[in-house]
C-alpha cells in the first residue's frame, strides 16, 4: 500500500520512511516503531491509518535494521539515541508532513510511545499525540513544552513499563496543564500487536483483540476532532 521515501531532518541530513497515502487526507500521523525495527507490522500499522484517512509515515529509526528477537531488539534500542531519534527523525517527519497537510500527530508503540512522548516535547509542530503503552524515564520529560493533547494507552498488567511510571507522567502532565486522557486496560505488554506472540518474542506480550480494538476506536477519535 505504500512505499519508501527520504525526508530531511530539521539539521539537514536524510532519513528514508515508509509513507502510506490516503487520496484526500485530512490530517497525517508520525508511526514510531516498537523496538523491533521498521517492520511488516508497523507497515501494516501505518497502512491502517491511511485507510481511515490519514496520510502515516513511520521514519526508521533503526536505519534499514529491524529483528523478530528480543536480544536483538534490546541491543538495537539501546544504541538509539532518544534525544536524537525525538528531536531530528521524528520532528523530522513532522516537518514533512506538514508541508502538505494542515494538522499532524504521532502515534507509537512500546518504545515508539517513549518516543511519542519526547516527540511532543520536542516536535512544537506537532498537534496531537497518541501514546500506546510506553513511556521515557520521566527525568526527560519536559510536559511544559507539550502542546497538543495527548492521549494514552497503559497496560495494567505491564511488566515492561511500571504502572507506577504511569501515575508519575501523568502528574506531570496535569500538573503542566496537559490536555491529557488516559486509558487503562486489564492487559499485558503489547496488546494491540497482532504478532506479540512467537519466536523470540518476549513471555510478557500479550495480544488482545478486543482491548486493541477498542484503544484504536478511542485513537481515531481523537485524531478526527483534533487532525
Amino acid at each position: 500500500m505504500g512505499s519508501m521515501i527520504s525526508f530531511n531532518r530539521p539539521d539537514g541530513a536524510a532519513v528514508q520512511g515508509y509513507l502510506a497515502e490516503s487520496a484526500g487526507a485530512r490530517g497525517a500521523v508520525v508511526v514510531i516503531q516498537e523496538w523491533w525495527g521498521l517492520n511488516d507490522q508497523i507497515r501494516g500499522v501505518a497502512d491502517r491509518i491511511a485507510r481511515a484517512g490519514y496520510t502515516a509515515l513511520v521514519p526508521d529509526l533503526y536505519r534499514g535494521k529491524s529483528t523478530i528477537a528480543a536480544e536483538e531488539a534490546h541491543h538495537l534500542m539501546s544504541n538509539l539515541n532518544f534525544g536524537d531519534a525525538a528531536s531530528q527523525d521524528v520532528r523530522g517527519a513532522v516537518q514533512h508532513l506538514k508541508a502538505t497537510h494542515a494538522k499532524v500527530g504521532i502515534t507509537g508503540y512500546c518504545m515508539g510511545g517513549a518516543l511519542t512522548v519526547l516527540g511532543m516535547t520536542m516536535a512544537p509542530e506537532a498537534d496531537a499525540g497518541v501514546v500506546w503503552y510506553g513511556y521515557p524515564p520521566l527525568e526527560f520529560v519536559d510536559a511544559s513544552k507539550i502542546k497538543g493533547p495527548l492521549m494514552a494507552h497503559w497496560a495494567e498488567q505491564d511488566q515492561a513499563f511500571a504502572m507506577s511510571g504511569v501515575d508519575a507522567l501523568e502528574q506531570k502532565l496535569r500538573d503542566a496543564g496537559v490536555a491529557y486522557q488516559g486509558h487503562r486496560y486489564l492487559a499485558q505488554h503489547g496488546f494491540a500487536n497482532e504478532t506479540a506472540q512467537g519466536p523470540g518474542r518476549l513471555p510478557i506480550t500479550q495480544y488482545d483483540a478486543a482491548w486493541s480494538q477498542i484503544a484504536w476506536d478511542r485513537s481515531f477519535a481523537f485524531f478526527g476532532k483534533h487532525l
